[in-house]
């Protein structure tokens, strides 16, 4: 008995090895755990709210360690200036509690974020000698200060009321399924839901249950299986490998990233759902847009939103004529690639997107191509495919010279014969492949009548349903389970 009270207790505790994911074994019974008991307070409004900031907390506690203060922290220190923001007349006084806010906000994520990359660029230009500092990188730190960020923003905008109960403030900073990767949720979307007796019905059950196995399937079937089992030996050293083997490894990398990231936020919004809480949408299919304007509009889409209210916007949107319009987008593009990663390769992927933006802004080019036939609405989703795909090679190679090095592959010693080789040698990836893209590209009536199936079903066979695809994860499962890609942001 001893022995098993001692695991459990070391079973609780964090392991920066095996940090808590959506797709290990302990996070499902961690959430049966917080559902079930959930529901006893399914009456009691304060309690049910204590248990799940707890259960929230100590979900990140598990993911990160003791950097869950971190978001103690930054809660306390919005919910404090959001009320001195509301109850302050003076706008001198009211701008100087949001600036507070933001430089802490700011503060927070450039410390851990950027540090190091700002004593690395300092060692580049010869301006110093600096040690790099061992930090680590709390798992979500961009997420939670954006969400936190935005509401104190909004409350100086006169746009909301400040929360006046610090828990469910910090329960809307750390709510667990979407804490760690988003959707990075507004607080006039969910703070309302916390005061309000939740309810769902059978078919957002069914729709709930659908976003969990969709979610399960593109991360750790897809996305998993073709990173492990292909792509991440291209990136690692492309020059081992032919032009075609290059080429598939960017297109893979296209379709793993998009798996990855949005099997997260379905299960984000899914898991969330069967606990009476609504995110938004994430993603939109965003391989179906036909300008990278309309990509951005279906890709990360909380995250799209929220640089163009707080930054785009701000900064004069396309108001103050057309080459300050260009400015914005691209200073826009190239903050929201530095958002994603400390590195100058992510600056130059927005510098990309930032470049297509104003581009298409110049030529009119979305206005006209809704005026073109089906034949030039193809051929533009194929160069926005393409656009993304290219920029891709920088945001997932580790270095410049491998983006180059596949580049120069792709161009030199690429020969359509060797395509029968590379099908032969890796089928299985192919195969998942092709059925990713096929799925996206499906009509969305057809996505529309899984979820009406799902709900319809009896709950005995959407259980089965559920232990089917987890199933299958089991049999596509790698040794060790691999994070989220955008854990990292």
């Amino acid at each position: 008995m001893e022995q098993i009270f001692h695991n459990f207790i070391e079973l609780l505790k964090y392991d920066p090895k095996a940090p808590l994911l959506f797709n290990s074994g302990f996070f499902l019974f961690f959430y049966l755990f917080v559902i079930v008991f959930a529901y006893f307070f399914i009456n009691f409004k304060r309690a049910k709210i204590i248990f799940l900031t707890v259960s929230s907390l100590f979900f990140y506690y598990k993911s990160s360690g003791i950097y869950f203060l971190l978001i103690i922290l930054s809660s306390l220190i919005d919910y404090i200036a959001g009320m001195q923001i509301y109850k302050t007349e003076s706008k001198a006084k009211r701008k100087l509690f949001l600036i507070i806010s933001i430089a802490m906000n700011l503060g927070i994520l450039g410390y851990f974020k950027y540090t190091n990359f700002l004593l690395d660029t300092l060692n580049s230009l010869k301006l110093g000698h600096f040690d790099l500092l061992d930090i680590f990188l709390p798992v979500g730190v961009s997420f939670f200060t954006f969400q936190s960020m935005s509401y104190t923003i909004d409350i100086y905008r006169r746009q909301l009321e400040p929360e006046r109960n610090f828990l469910d403030f910090l329960f809307f900073v750390s709510f667990f399924p979407q804490l760690v990767a988003g959707p990075i949720v507004r607080a006039s979307h969910f703070l309302k839901q916390i005061h309000e007796y939740p309810v769902i019905n059978k078919k957002e059950i069914g729709y709930a249950l659908f976003l969990i196995m969709a979610g399960l399937l593109k991360k750790a079937v897809i996305a998993d299986f073709i990173s492990i089992n292909f792509i991440d030996r291209v990136f690692e050293w492309p020059t081992r490998f032919t032009g075609v083997e290059n080429l598939m490894a960017i297109y893979g990398y296209v379709l793993q990233i998009y798996c990855d990231f949005s099997g997260y936020s379905d299960m984000a919004i899914g898991l969330a759902l069967l606990m009476g809480f609504r995110l938004p949408v994430n993603f939109n299919a965003p391989y179906k847009a036909k300008t990278v304007t309309e990509f951005w509009r279906r890709w990360h889409i909380s995250l799209s939103s929220w640089l163009r209210d707080y930054l785009y916007i701000p900064l004069g949107g396309n108001r103050k004529g057309k080459v300050r319009t260009y400015y914005n987008l691209m200073m826009t593009m190239l903050l929201g690639g530095l958002w994603h990663g400390a590195s100058w390769r992510f600056v130059f992927w927005g510098a990309i997107h930032g470049t297509a933006l104003a581009i298409e802004r110049l030529l009119n080019y979305p206005k006209w191509l809704k005026e073109r036939g089906t034949l030039l609405k193809i051929l533009g989703v194929i160069i926005t495919f393409h656009v993304w795909a290219f920029s891709m090679i920088f945001f997932r190679a580790q270095s410049y010279k491998i983006a180059f090095d596949m580049i120069h592959q792709i161009t030199h010693y690429f020969h359509a014969e060797v395509f029968p080789q590379f099908v032969s040698a890796y089928p299985v990836v192919v195969a998942l492949f092709v059925i990713g893209m096929l799925t996206h590209f499906l009509p969305e009536k057809w996505e529309e009548w899984m979820k009406v199936t799902i709900g319809k079903s009896p709950l005995a066979l959407q259980a089965l349903y559920l232990v089917v695809i987890i199933w299958i994860v089991v049999q596509f499962k790698s040794s060790d389970i691999q994070p989220f890609i955008y854990f990292q942001f």
